[in-house]
């Protein structure tokens, strides 16, 4: 599929013309408006596939209206609701649907407008309930803007949290009732999660509904003894100051107690998770006969995972199942309980490397579904009817991901997708198909429709257009290698070209870093924003290449998590290995290379203009961490420990002090509003550097958060970030 990239051919005398001239003045240069502006090389994709009971059928909505669809042909069936009937009740303005989801019997829809952002993920918004059967439209509350709505399983009810606090609205009477009443900004938090856990447990839904739909269970923040942070935003005559509760590494977290309230009693039972408070609760589950809650717990050290069943009407609860690792226990959303309420299937690393296996509750038994030197990726779903689990895994490559099908007691693994190249698979309800979203790092995403032995049945989307483009504008193949550090460990990276090389010229070199534990940079698929960057840097003269150091994923438990209480200093020596050994290729110029990254890139960036201020020429720092006692607690801890249990490891990597050996020419770039990394890093280095006496450019970006988005922003951000590379490498 990636055939139509062609390697150019060479055109006599290429030497006597300058690096930065193209070659080829019948190909198209691209450009930062390109880019950012017109989005005219943003792949296409075929939008929300709402997948419905029936398995044949998933709704889909558009400017008309919301439709059912049949899978094999794409047609619409059926008008599930007419666009005229998204009208604010009240004014008949049209309501723009943000998002939207069904009720689990299919004869309500619940649909969002007007959201604001919160922090990450979190968002409140003007929410609306359409039956289906009359076609009649609700504002949920009039109380205000709402969060995380949700139907309950039997649609009588629709929970919601706002102002702190939860709600359910009974849709059948239209009467609302408020279940907390003590929910407070900065202090009490109901239904939903502060913070840290929405960014580093991807948790900001705090309650779940029962399975016969009757009770809520739901948590409860109180994060009062967590100290706040400050920053400002501008705009105004007076600077207001925004504040809001941010725990950092060894400090103090939010005590978390869950309780399940009854609808019928209207009571409210505490759940027992235990006499420690300083722990993590981060989820929580129903068992299907709704007589249990299971309770995710984990301790602050992150090493130790219980499962606990906890009786909803009584809250007494036991241990049913223990999970520890010498090093830490991830969480992720890989849960699946069987229709037994006993067995579950869970990620585990208990072999060394990342795979699934089959527990119980209240019992020893485990099993290994998925074997072998690689990992699994993710749990695609689990068709019990027909006893087969689908998953995606890194098999043939860590650099791969492909869809593989195995019975549920581990037999006939089966290869479903295409390599190389990674694929990521949506199950419909009756398992008889799944969207298939494939791609490679040279082409563009390629969407079908697949039935459950891995057979293409329709064609969605194929980009073709953007293939054409790509041509036209002479994209360089992105090229797979591997870098032998130090060590003697080999890794993995990839490396753009410019289109009109000649080996026999020196180039200067960018790298790209992230480096983070469980993070890669270096995969077979198509990239977006930074890739078609990378693409013009390469058509002005340099390449382009990234790593992937030791402590990144898809390698197994120990190369995974060698960085453990470390961070930084085997991933700076892996990529001061890196510049070296492209230093010794002969189409490199040692004197000119450089090297950037974001958040932890921006960390890595700045610890590799000092530790390898002899290797490197230049840098640019965006968003980076600069000491991790400054970053939050679950996030570093997890991987740290405490400072006061570890603070070596904390300073011994920290590049605030090692400023002193900075040589090379730095820009550290910041939003001022970043809630997730603090400017307080980029303030920190620069009071070191200006300390050492050692000069620095910085660019802020006022009320810009950790994405630094907004209107021109990025294409401002990128546009000095290019100026800045064309000038100093």
């Amino acid at each position: 599929m990636n055939h139509f990239l062609k390697k150019l051919i060479l055109i006599a005398g290429i030497s006597l013309i300058p690096l930065l001239c193209s070659t080829q003045t019948t190909n198209k240069s691209l450009t930062l408006e390109d880019i950012w502006t017109s989005r005219k090389f943003f792949p296409r994709s075929v939008g929300a596939m709402y997948h419905l009971n029936s398995g044949e059928h998933y709704a889909y909505l558009n400017k008309n209206g919301l439709f059912r669809n049949d899978y094999l042909t794409g047609n619409h069936e059926e008008v599930l609701v007419a666009a005229g009937v998204f009208l604010k009740p009240g004014t008949g303005d049209t309501l723009t649907v943000e998002d939207f989801s069904l009720s689990d019997d299919e004869t309500k829809l619940l649909i969002t407008s007007e959201s604001e952002a919160i922090y990450r993920y979190s968002e409140k918004s003007a929410c609306y309930v359409v039956n289906l059967t009359d076609q009649s439209i609700q504002a949920l509350s009039e109380g205000g803007k709402q969060r995380l709505a949700t139907f309950s399983p039997n649609a009588k009810n629709v929970a919601f949290v706002r102002d702190n606090n939860l709600f359910y609205k009974n849709l059948v009477f239209g009467v609302e009732k408020q279940l907390t009443f003590d929910g407070k900004w900065g202090s009490i938090i109901n239904g939903s999660t502060d913070w840290v856990y929405e960014e580093e447990l991807d948790l900001t839904k705090a309650f779940s509904w029962s399975p016969d739909g009757t009770k809520i269970a739901f948590y409860k923040f109180d994060e009062t003894a967590v100290k706040e942070f400050t920053f400002a935003e501008y705009g105004e005559l007076y600077p207001t100051q925004f504040s809001y509760k941010y725990p950092k590494a060894g400090e103090a977290n939010s005590i978390i107690t869950l309780y399940v309230y009854d609808l019928a009693s209207e009571t409210t039972t505490p759940l027992d998770a235990g006499l420690e408070t300083d722990q993590y609760i981060p989820r929580i589950y129903w068992t299907h006969d709704s007589k249990n809650v299971i309770i995710f717990r984990l301790n602050r050290l992150q090493n130790k995972l219980d499962l606990l069943l906890a009786n909803p009407s009584t809250g007494k609860s036991h241990v049913a199942w223990t999970e520890s690792n010498k090093y830490y226990v991830d969480i992720t959303d890989n849960f699946f309980l069987l229709n037994d309420n006993i067995h579950f299937l869970w990620l585990s690393e208990r072999d060394g490397y990342n795979h699934v296996w089959k527990f119980a509750l209240d019992a020893p038994e485990a099993s290994l579904l998925t074997a072998g030197g690689h990992d699994v990726i993710s749990i695609a779903a689990v068709d019990e009817k027909n006893n087969t689990l689908y998953y995606t895994a890194a098999a043939i490559s860590p650099k791969d991901q492909e869809l593989y099908s195995v019975r549920l007691n581990g037999t006939k693994n089966t290869l479903l997708s295409v390599s190389p190249g990674i694929t990521t698979a949506d199950f419909t309800k009756n398992f008889n198909y799944y969207i298939s979203r494939w791609s490679d790092a040279n082409t563009p995403p390629l969407i079908t429709l697949c039935d459950n032995k891995g057979k293409v049945l329709r064609e969605l989307e194929n980009n073709q257009p953007l293939r054409e483009k790509i041509k036209e504008y002479q994209f360089s193949p992105k090229e797979f290698f591997t870098i032998v550090n130090g060590n003697e460990v080999e890794l993995n990276a990839w490396m753009i070209k410019p289109p009109d090389f000649d080996a026999t010229k020196k180039y200067p070199v960018l790298m790209y870093v992230y480096g983070g534990p469980n993070s890669q940079s270096v995969k077979n698929n198509w990239g977006y924003y930074d890739y078609l960057w990378y693409q013009m840097l390469a058509q002005k003269g340099y390449v382009v290449v990234s790593v992937d150091n030791r402590g990144t994923g898809a390698r197994g438990e120990e190369f995974r998590k060698c960085t453990y209480r470390q961070l930084g200093n085997l991933e700076t020596l892996d990529f001061i290995a890196s510049a070296q050994y492209l230093a010794s290729l002969p189409y490199v110029d040692a004197t000119r290379i450089g090297i950037w990254g974001w958040s932890y890139g921006g960390y890595m960036t700045a610890l590799c203009l000092t530790k390898g201020a002899d290797v490197f020429k230049m840098g640019i720092a965006v968003a980076p961490v600069t000491n991790w006692r400054y970053y939050d607690n679950i996030y570093t801890e997890r991987f740290m420990r405490t400072p006061q249990e570890n603070p070596e490891g904390y300073d011994d990597n920290s590049p605030l002090n090692f400023a002193s050996l900075l040589k090379g020419k730095i820009l550290i770039i910041h939003g001022g509003s970043d809630d997730n990394v603090h400017m307080q890093n980029t303030m920190e280095m620069v009071a070191a550097l200006v300390e050492e006496n050692k000069q620095f450019e910085m660019q802020i970006y006022p009320n810009k958060n950790h994405s630094i988005l907004g209107a021109y922003t990025r294409l401002h951000l990128y546009q000095r970030m290019t100026d800045y590379i064309l000038r100093t490498l």
